[in-house]
């Protein structure tokens, strides 16, 4: 696979096709590619929503209504799929535990001692943020474009088109779907999809600063 084509080929979708819907077994890869992304120390700081219906999208669309979010609204209304990336508003002993019985559940500890090492680790770094640097909801929504980036590379893979959206009222969409009552936080979308003739940015050159502004090789 030419994974540059991809980078090369892949755009921001700015208009969908409300007619095209993806496939049901590509979202099954979509979901696969969103539980299986990287995550410091494998802390999995998310959850993630994908809305298919009519009314799921339009609930989404409630926190895109509005002034400058406005524009994003159509996205969100004429995507064949809406992600909601959410972050958790905690990392406890509780979530901590769980990955730690997870992944011996796995096999991925072939000793006691290995499983020890592993809880060791995982305290170390995540105390660090929670108790010295103090920058625990950073750190996870850090883990949360880890995701983002899996998936638009995958979504080109597979031939969707996809748009990263920022531009929504965060605390309307929690109120909306109940996150903060899970714990949760809303922090970025992922509309995906077929781009309609009025995606203008499909017949525009890509843009990128030149390879020696931005790579230096030691």
């Amino acid at each position: 696979m030419d994974i540059a084509h991809l980078a090369l080929s892949r755009h921001t979708c700015k208009a969908y096709d409300p007619a095209r819907k993806i496939p049901a077994e590509q979202i099954e890869q979509i979901k696969t590619l969103l539980r299986y992304a990287p995550s410091s120390v494998n802390s999995q700081p998310w959850h993630f929503i994908i809305a298919s219906s009519e009314e799921g999208k339009a609930r989404i669309a409630k926190a895109a209504q509005q002034g400058v979010y406005a524009s994003n609204g159509p996205k969100i209304l004429n995507a064949s799929h809406v992600a909601v990336f959410c972050a958790r508003t905690t990392m406890d002993d509780a979530h901590l535990a769980t990955l730690l019985a997870q992944e011996e559940a796995d096999g991925r500890f072939p000793t006691p001692e290995g499983k020890a090492m592993q809880h060791k680790g995982r305290n170390y770094y995540t105390n660090l943020h929670r108790f010295d640097a103090k920058d625990t909801q950073h750190w996870m929504e850090k883990q949360i474009y880890l995701a983002l980036g899996t998936l638009l590379l995958g979504a080109a893979a597979l031939e969707i088109d996809a748009t990263p959206i920022e531009g929504f009222d965060a605390r309307v969409l929690n109120e909306e779907l109940g996150l903060r009552e899970q714990g949760m936080t809303s922090v970025v979308l992922a509309a995906l999809g077929y781009r309609s003739p009025d995606d203008f940015n499909a017949k525009l050159p890509k843009s990128r600063l030149p390879v020696e502004r931005v790579i230096s090789e030691l």
